[in-house]
């Protein structure tokens, strides 16, 4: 009896009291201590500007004036089944509003975590004409290789053609 008494009194100390409104209030401090811990990136500290990759696909983003970034994307599968795109990138959150080619022809929404840059499964019809033969933009995904704005300036494109340079 004295032990389920314990158990008890145990288990009310554990409780606040608040109930489940308490739980959002919970919920954020947890996420904030893992923020502080490095556990998970900050939202509202993510940098976009750097130089992405994975196998032979590039990514460039170099900051702009104002709430938009410049963009360079090279697919290379080789063979000259290749894409090739600059334009421009806004990022709110994790949403990254893309505008690539001649007059923006070719925009979709990707995603951004602070470590990666996913496009979508697929992209507008207007995307093809940046690609050669088979190529596509389609559920490109690179990761972030350097913060450097001098290596994002420096991605060239098959052709030789700065994507993010001056």
């Amino acid at each position: 009896m004295k032990a389920l008494l314990a158990l008890v009194l145990v288990l009310t100390g554990c409780s606040d009291g608040g109930g489940a409104g308490n739980a959002v209030g919970a919920s954020a401090d947890l996420e904030s201590a893992a923020i502080a811990r490095g556990l998970v990136r900050d939202p509202d500290a993510m940098r976009l500007a750097g130089l992405y990759a994975r196998d032979t696909d590039r990514v460039c983003v170099r900051p702009r004036s104002g709430n938009t970034a410049r963009i360079g994307v090279f697919v290379d599968y080789g063979d000259g089944i290749t894409c090739s795109a600059a334009g421009s990138v806004r990022q709110e959150g994790e949403t990254l509003h893309l505008s690539l080619g001649p007059g923006g022809g070719c925009a979709f929404e990707a995603r951004f975590d602070g470590a990666a840059i996913r496009f979508p499964g697929t992209v507008p019809a207007e995307c093809a004409s940046l690609c050669a033969k088979r190529a596509s933009l389609s559920g490109l995904e690179v990761s972030l290789l350097s913060e450097s704005d001098a290596e994002a300036a420096a991605l060239r494109d098959a052709g030789g053609r700065r994507l993010c340079g001056v």
